[in-house]
């Protein structure tokens, strides 16, 4: 049998066909069964926080430990408006590319704004 992680890597083009809770199923779903997921393109703020609350009603002592995501922001210079003129203009703030990962087995060692470094651990 062969050991390791599986990651999944799904396209913004996946996720934009899928509603808000769906996309939320998918991701907790894999993460329960011990994968990685990799989001092309993020979460809105309102499905990563209701993807929280969904994990810490899921949490077991015995079971499912939670998630560890982590995110890059949007560019600031994205679409040519700079952060500030963006949230005036009332433009939400869009993350690009997301990682999650079951909290017992991926760590975070460093996030900047254009990587991010993890540890996997297999079971």
């Amino acid at each position: 049998m062969v050991q390791g992680v599986q990651i999944d890597l799904i396209s913004e083009d996946r996720l934009s066909r899928l509603t808000s809770m769906e996309k939320i199923r998918l991701i907790l779903d894999g993460v329960k069964e011990g994968n990685i997921v990799v989001l092309e393109k993020g979460l809105a703020p309102e499905e990563a926080t209701k993807l929280i609350e969904l994990t810490m009603l899921e949490i077991r002592p015995d079971g499912f430990s939670g998630i560890e995501m982590e995110t890059y922001p949007a560019r600031e210079d994205e679409g040519g408006l700079s952060s500030v003129i963006s949230r005036i203009l009332g433009r939400k703030n869009r993350s690009r590319m997301t990682v999650i990962g079951p909290a017992n087995q991926l760590k975070t060692i460093r996030k900047e704004k254009d990587l991010i470094s993890a540890w996997i651990s297999s079971r």
